[in-house]
């Protein structure tokens, strides 16, 4: 029983304890500390508690079992012997009717018995001595048949007292046993509820732990808040929150494809139409202003030839649609410019792909107006001693500049300030889920979303790679890859039941996730409220096992970083 006093303690210690220790006004701050130590106290009690009262648990249920096991013996041993005593009854009464008719026939021979007509009809004295002999042995039989049913008429009787002794007796354990059963039921269900009620009580305090902490260590609980919606409409928030089932869960990345270096296109557009003009958007980007250098003469394109860096390769850049607002437009001439001054500089032949910057012939040779006036406009300028780096949407966070919001900060409902958001990039916040970044990509045949046995699929595979007891981890790939093979690769995967049994108390349900950021613009912890606890990992990590495991094409496609929310529904 002292797991119970364990419980019982800790229990109502729970209950006395002051409310005050579950709510954080914004004057308790400086508790904070003590109000965690405090409720840690409590959660390693009630481990201490619980952890021996579920192990009791198994131990009782097995001597229940074996209890009632003995019980059913009794009881059948009671209704053998009931048996045996109908069996035994019945013959008695048989034997009895024998013995009736045995002493009716006794007391006949002795009414009618006369020792001078015995001794006158025997012919011999041999003879007589045989016929006493057997009305001796006859008398005896009857004696002994005699004492025999009165010996067994006790027992019978005796036998009868104890069935009946026995039977009250089973029953009366019998309801004992059930009383006690029921008692252990109660403790064990308080037990249960006592650790719902803690877990909710410390993921409550833990929101508003973190949220404080986040103010004072940079680090911030990340919150889609307002994002665009984008052309792929089952990619986006609002195509998550409409189509997706109950229970579903989407990861949307923060930009994807991406460097996150230099300028954001993006960016540039709402800086643009926030008032900014090209000068002050490259000195936010790139840390500088632009100067006027000699950029006449010609640059070596690939495929191309030689051909004039202004009047010709310029105008032939497609890396920015023209309708664009004017200053965006400028801050990317400017940056195209010096991207190509330095291969004009050091005789280098530029290609014309993403991988240096698009150029496009017959742009160059009839370029949109508004681009050609950018071109123009800004001939000469470049950015002295900077590698020109830019892309489409970073998610918010550049490495070379920091958070690209309108006040320069990560926290709080950061995206709804984030450039990128403003321009309406349909890459800031999105779920990946097709062979590519094109909307008519290959989707595998699915959603972006995951169902809760998917994303209890994923946690599961985070454990067996942790902890391998066993397992191939090299079968721990998408279970559709034999369907949709990811970068051309197939294999043997573990199916999700397969994954589950290398695992001691696997997940196979979550109640809850909340994603945190960091303020380098990285997601720096992921935690998920299971049916078996609390699981926390780096944002890195389920990055990794994410992308290992996801089915389909679902991914976080991030190179070098790993910047993401993960939602429920």
């Amino acid at each position: 029983m002292f797991f119970l006093l364990i419980f019982t303690a800790v229990f109502t210690g729970f209950i006395l304890f002051k409310p005050g220790i579950f709510s954080v006004r914004a004057d308790e701050i400086s508790d904070l500390q003590t109000q965690i130590d405090e409720l840690a106290k409590l959660k390693a009690m009630s481990e201490s508690a619980t952890t021996p009262l579920e192990k009791e648990v198994k131990n009782l249920e097995a001597r229940i079992n074996s209890a009632r096991a003995g019980i059913e013996k009794a009881k059948k041993q009671a209704a053998d012997l009931a048996i045996s005593i109908e069996n035994r009854e019945k013959d008695l009464v048989y034997h009895y009717q024998i013995f009736a008719n045995r002493v009716a026939q006794s007391y006949k021979r002795e009414r009618t018995f006369n020792p001078l007509s015995l001794f006158l009809s025997s012919q011999t004295a041999s003879q007589l001595t045989k016929d006493l002999a057997y009305q001796e042995s006859a008398r005896a039989q009857d004696d002994r048949l005699i004492r025999s049913l009165s010996e067994e008429i006790s027992n019978l009787s005796a036998d009868k007292k104890k069935l009946e002794s026995d039977q009250v007796r089973l029953a009366a354990l019998s309801k004992q046993l059930d009383v006690q059963a029921d008692f252990f039921k109660g403790e064990i269900a308080k037990a249960k509820s006592y650790q719902k009620e803690l877990s909710g009580k410390i993921a409550d305090l833990s929101a508003k732990q973190q949220a404080i902490l986040a103010a004072r260590s940079g680090s911030f609980v990340t919150s889609a808040g307002s994002v665009p919606i984008g052309s792929d409409y089952e990619g986006s928030i609002a195509g998550f929150r409409e189509k997706a089932p109950a229970n579903s869960f989407a990861v949307f990345a923060f930009g994807a494809y991406t460097h996150r270096k230099g300028m954001s296109q993006y960016g540039a557009k709402a800086r643009a139409s926030a008032g900014q003009n090209y000068k002050q958007i490259l000195s936010a980007y790139y840390g500088k202003e632009p100067v006027s250098k000699d950029t006449g003469g010609d640059i070596s394109v690939s495929g191309v030839g030689s051909i004039s860096l202004e009047d010709k390769y310029l105008y032939g850049i497609a890396e920015m649609p023209s309708d664009w607002p004017e200053e965006a437009l400028r801050a990317q001439a400017v940056a195209a410019r010096t991207f190509a001054y330095r291969y004009k500089v050091d005789n280098k032949t530029i290609c014309t792909t993403e991988a240096c910057q698009v150029y496009s012939s017959s742009k160059a040779a009839n370029p949109p107006e508004a681009w050609k006036k950018a071109v123009n406009d800004t001939r000469g300028m470049i950015l002295e001693d900077v590698v020109t780096f830019y892309s489409s949407t970073a998610g918010g966070y550049l490495s070379t500049y920091g958070w690209d919001t309108t006040d320069h900060n990560g926290g709080g409902d950061w995206t709804s300030r984030a450039y990128e958001s403003l321009a309406n990039s349909p890459w800031f916040y999105k779920a990946w889920y097709r062979n590519g970044y094109r909307n008519d990509a290959s989707s595998c045949g699915r959603y972006p979303w995951l169902s809760q046995e998917e994303m209890s699929d994923i946690l599961n595979a985070w454990l067996v790679r942790k902890d391998p007891r066993g397992a191939d981890t090299s079968r721990i790939l998408p279970v559709t890859i034999g369907e949709c093979g990811v970068g051309g690769q197939s294999g043997n995967p573990y199916s999700m039941s397969e994954l589950r049994n290398f695992v001691d108390n696997p997940v196979v349900s979550i109640s809850s996730v909340q994603t945190k950021h960091n303020d380098s613009g990285y997601t720096s912890e992921v935690t998920f409220l299971t049916n078996r606890g609390t699981i926390s990992m780096s944002g890195a990590e389920f990055k990794e096992t994410f992308n290992t495991r996801a089915p389909g094409y679902i991914s976080i496609p991030q190179s070098g970083f790993a910047f993401f929310n993960i939602e429920k529904k």
